[in-house]
């Protein structure tokens, strides 16, 4: 292990290097050709047989194990956010309006890193290992269409286990890693609501179907719906993010939308979670005699990590890191995931790793997502070690 971990140190400033010219120029969604380009350039000198996407800019990457044995993947999400960057760095998104602000430039570099690291050592390899370079995590489900297009498969035999590290500019520490058996992150979907009615003047609803208060009584009704037909323990989410109706004060417009994400913790609460939003919205719009037309559409499934694979993760990390360096992580966070894809389908770890700069306090520093956001990439060499680590004992069970 301690081998590793030098071995990780010796490549952390070319790891560095890659992760600031990816951060330099980000790409949004499934098509990263810039992305991928680099991808390739970094492992082209390595032992791995190397695929790409045919309907994203994906690349997958399998290393033949000097012994035979079963299948691990690791899997690293490559795109960026539609953020214009205001941190002030000096390898700053030279895109106007696009950034790496969720972290998943490190995600590319410390997946390049545990390949190199594993490449070095793959006679002691027990079997194969698959990385998973994926385009379009932030809303295009990427994930679903690399296992439609055969990840799972990239090397003739399911894998038995799968891992994914996901850095954190705030949450917890810089090295720290965290993760938890079970749900570790939600499901994520979205409720779309026009309430249609009929317009006419502002000083004489009575001669109209006023959309507004219904749209209004319906935001209200969904938080109510919560807190009373939810299991605290097992809770759900509903935020309405966009809302809108008319166009001036005094018309009474025809309709009006809002659209909400919502956010759940178990199929249950998810399926349960539908069926009574549908419900109220439409009853509110029937008592109001007006139409509702509610779409409620399902994105990412809840991330569920296996139990016996989320002890493993943590007894690896205390042993390559350090006790110190590992947090149970108290409960799961509202955020989605499509590594949720790879984990319905094979026993995973998803995992967090904190890169907030040292000098900041992780408790109120900028969070993911945030334009403001910054990651101390000299987290990298512990995370592909950790990757390489966990790739390397799982096989040799």
């Amino acid at each position: 292990m301690t081998d590793l971990r030098a071995s990780a140190a010796a490549i952390q400033p070319e790891l560095a290097a890659l992760r600031r010219a990816v951060h330099r120029d980000p790409e949004i969604g499934l098509d990263l050709p810039r992305t991928q380009a680099r991808v390739l350039e970094a492992l082209k000198d390595l032992p791995l047989e190397l695929t790409t996407g045919q309907r994203l800019s994906s690349v997958t990457a399998v290393l033949r194990g000097g012994r035979p044995g079963p299948t691990v993947l690791l899997r690293g999400d490559m795109d960026a956010l539609p953020v214009q960057e205001t941190s002030g760095l000096e390898y700053a998104s030279a895109v106007p309006g696009v950034m790496h602000a969720c972290g998943h430039d490190l995600h590319v570099a410390a997946l390049v890193g545990a390949a190199r690291l594993l490449a070095e050592r793959r006679e002691e390899l027990a079997g194969d290992v698959v990385l998973m370079f994926q385009p379009g995590e932030e809303g295009q489900g990427g994930a679903a269409v690399m296992i439609e297009e055969g990840v799972l498969e990239a090397t003739g035999s399911l894998p038995v286990a799968a891992y994914a590290l996901h850095v954190s500019s705030a949450y917890v520490g810089g090295g720290v890693v965290t993760s938890r058996p079970g749900p570790v992150m939600a499901a994520a979907d979205t409720l779309r609501v026009v309430m249609r009615g009929r317009g006419g003047h502002g000083s004489a609803p009575h001669a109209a179907l006023d959309p507004v208060p219904a749209l209004c009584e319906a935001v209200l009704a969904l938080q109510t719906m919560v807190t009373r037909r939810f299991d605290a323990f097992d809770p759900v989410v509903v935020t309405v993010g966009d809302l809108h109706a008319g166009t001036i004060n005094n018309v009474i417009p025809d309709d009006g939308y809002f659209e909400a994400t919502v956010r759940s913790f178990s199929p249950q609460a998810r399926e349960a979670v539908k069926r009574e939003s549908l419900r109220v919205v439409r009853g509110i719009a029937e008592a109001h005699g007006l139409e509702a037309d509610a779409e409620y559409r399902e994105l990412y499934p809840v991330t569920v990590n296996d139990a016996a694979e989320a002890a493993f993760l943590a007894a690896t990390a205390k042993d390559l890191l350090g006790a110190d360096r590992w947090l149970d992580m108290p409960q799961p966070l509202a955020g989605a995931e499509d590594f949720s894809y790879v984990a319905e389908r094979v026993p995973s770890a998803y995992f967090f790793l904190g890169a907030c700069p040292a000098d900041r306090d992780h408790a109120d520093a900028a969070y993911n997502h945030s334009p403001e956001a910054l990651f101390d990439d000299g987290v990298l060499a512990d995370g592909a070690a950790l990757l390489a680590e966990l790739a390397l004992r799982r096989l040799a069970r």
